[in-house]
Parts: structure tokens; C-alpha cells; sequence
């Protein structure tokens, strides 16, 4: 897996001028190629260091910061930062490099039949959950956005798309309204309602962050990014309920330090209470929230904003606190991981 050949495209397909209130601004485009270089390491040492303890730590007890350093991992796996050259593929990157290769092909817009055709040219192994339920679809005929319609995708409510999906962003970089509209259909591929809004706010992350006010402490610059991603996201949604809650219990903690406070209460309000009856649980409470399995969109959601909010701006403390936290650790961290290499640039992820 070479990651290398993705920048210049990126590049071309959108570095040239950030539009703005009153004019665009130009970015520099060798600092813009550092970021997504940046970007892309960083989030294949998040994915891989997350991979640790993926889908191991989905009910209490969870994972505390004792835990790092020690062979709790999966099947005994040392919870430690990974590194590999060259770096192995993944779904958390793979689905995005073969995207740049159809934008690469037939232009940034793509269409339902193109996405289809590219899947199944290129993504036919190792996709679990609403991605797999979508290539299956595509195989019947059934094109995007149908493939993530929960009339045929049980899993839409999944993961899927917010870890296949954030580089839009980067393509669009200060453009949020465009990165929307480039990831729209990619999104809906696989997902839908809360899980869809989930995606959508991780591309307005990304997008956002190639005009983050660089002035500001690496606190206030993730606050602020976090800020513009939830105005792009419906009061209705459940995406921005555990946005909402989320930030207000981490602005509320007295300890910034004491992340396990919010994954704990993370686990009340969207898994405990929020059991599914389906599977012999009690009735989901006033919430109306529901509870399906350790990849679902909502709680890997809030464990990614988690690790970004304590996290602070530090890379390395930010992975560690997003391969700690539970649930599918390999995909909130990855995405993570990858928005502060943006933020940061590659030779701040590699010091």
C-alpha cells in the first residue's frame, strides 16, 4: 500500500483557492501536500494502533489509561503505538484510495453508476457490515443511494460511511458546502439518517481544517472545528445529540485529563439505556435511542469526538485515548488521527 501517488491528485482536485465570505484565499500548495501527507500518515498509525483492541472492549469493564503498554489488546495484543513501511491495507483507507482512483477517472462528480462499477471492479474482500450488505446490493442491480436506504440495508445505521468518506473533505479544503456535496453520494452508498449526518460531520472536519485559525492553541482549534462540523449537522439528528453531549460533559469535567468520565457516560446514555429489544434487551428509554451493535455509527461517533476533545490537539495522546475508549477502536482513532495530520502537517506527525 503506497500512499504517495493520492497526493498530487488531491492537489489538482482542489487546492487552488478556498472560497470564503467576501472572496477566497489562496492556500500554499507544497504546505497543503505537507497536511495530506500528514493526513494520510497519521491516520495509518491511528487505524493500525486502534486495531489493537478493535471490537475486543465493547461493554464494561473498559479500557483505562492503565491499560496502554500492556497485553490487553485483542487476543492478548500489546496496546502500543504500530508501525509498518509499507503500510497494509485497510477499510478505513482502502474504500477512500479507490474513490481518488475513480475520481482520477471520470472527474470529482461521480455518479451512482460509476461508484457501482468501481465496486465492483475493486471492492470485493475483507468489507464487513453495511459494506458488504451494499456490495451485495450492487450485485442485484441496486445503484447508490439505495444501497444505504434502510428499506434495503439493515446496516445503514452502521459505521460504514464515516470511515470511507472524510477525505471529501480534504478535497474541498476550506469549502465545506463542497465537500458535502462530493461526499453526498459516497456517503449514501452505505448509510443513511444519523449514521449519514455522522459522515457528513467528518467531512465538514476535514474541509474545515485547511482554514482553521492557525493563531489559536491546538484546544481552541479542535473546539472551533468541532463547532463548524455541528452546524452543518440537524438539530433533529441523533448525530447532533451525542455531539451536543459529548462537548458539554467534556466542557463540564473539571479534570481534562479524566476521559474515562465521558466514555463511561458515553456507554449509559447510548448503550445501556438504549438496548435494542430485538435481540431480548429491555425497551429502549424516553430517548428514543436504540442500541444495535459495537459498530454502529452513534457510539463509535462519540468515542472519535472523545478522543479529538481530550485529546486536545496532541496526535499521540489523541490515538491513545481513541484506541482506549472502546467499541470499533480502529475507525473514531483513524479518523482522528488523519484530521490532526491535516491540521498538523507531515513532519509534526513524524516528530
Amino acid at each position: 500500500m503506497r500512499i504517495r501517488p493520492a497526493i498530487p491528485l488531491l492537489v489538482a482536485l482542489g487546492v487552488a483557492a478556498v472560497s470564503r465570505a467576501g472572496g477566497t484565499r489562496e492556500l500554499d500548495r507544497e504546505d497543503y501536500i505537507s497536511r495530506l501527507h500528514g493526513m494520510w500518515l497519521a491516520e495509518n498509525i491511528a487505524n493500525h494502533t486502534g486495531l489493537t483492541t478493535e471490537g475486543t472492549y465493547k461493554d464494561p469493564p473498559f479500557l483505562t489509561d492503565a491499560a496502554w503498554g500492556t497485553n490487553a489488546g485483542s487476543n492478548g495484543d500489546l496496546i502500543d503505538f504500530v508501525f509498518y513501511d509499507p503500510w497494509p491495507a485497510d477499510d478505513d483507507t482502502d474504500i477512500e484510495y479507490i474513490y481518488l482512483y475513480l475520481m482520477e477517472r471520470h472527474g470529482v462528480d461521480l455518479s451512482a453508476e460509476q461508484i457501482s462499477a468501481g465496486w465492483i471492479e475493486h471492492i470485493n474482500r475483507f468489507i464487513w457490515v453495511s459494506n458488504e450488505r451494499a456490495r451485495e446490493l450492487i450485485d442485484r442491480g441496486v445503484l447508490p443511494p439505495m444501497t444505504g436506504s434502510l428499506a434495503a440495508n439493515r446496516f445503514a445505521p452502521r459505521i460504514d460511511a464515516q470511515l470511507t468518506t472524510e477525505m471529501f473533505g480534504a478535497i474541498a479544503p476550506g469549502m465545506t458546502g463542497h465537500a458535502l456535496q462530493l461526499a453526498d453520494l459516497p456517503i449514501r452508498t452505505t448509510s443513511s439518517s444519523y449514521a449519514a449526518h455522522a459522515a457528513q460531520f467528518y467531512a465538514v472536519l476535514y474541509s474545515a481544517a485547511a482554514t482553521v485559525d492557525h493563531s489559536l492553541p491546538l484546544p481552541d482549534q479542535v473546539l472551533s472545528l468541532v463547532m463548524t462540523a455541528r452546524a452543518a449537522i440537524p438539530d433533529t439528528s441523533k448525530t447532533a445529540d451525542i455531539c451536543d453531549y459529548v462537548l458539554a460533559d467534556f466542557l463540564d469535567n473539571p479534570d481534562p485529563d479524566d476521559w474515562e468520565r465521558t466514555r463511561d457516560r458515553i456507554y449509559q446514555r447510548y448503550q445501556l439505556l438504549a438496548a435494542d429489544p430485538w435481540h431480548g434487551f429491555p425497551s429502549p428509554t424516553t430517548l428514543g435511542f436504540r442500541y444495535r451493535a459495537w459498530t454502529e455509527s452513534s457510539v463509535n461517533f462519540a468515542s472519535g469526538l472523545l478522543a479529538l476533545l481530550y485529546g486536545q490537539g496532541d496526535l499521540p495522546r489523541t490515538i491513545q485515548i481513541g484506541t482506549l475508549s472502546g467499541w470499533d477502536a480502529d475507525n473514531p482513532t483513524a479518523t482522528m488521527g488523519g484530521l490532526l495530520g491535516l491540521m498538523l502537517g507531515t513532519d509534526a506527525v513524524r516528530d
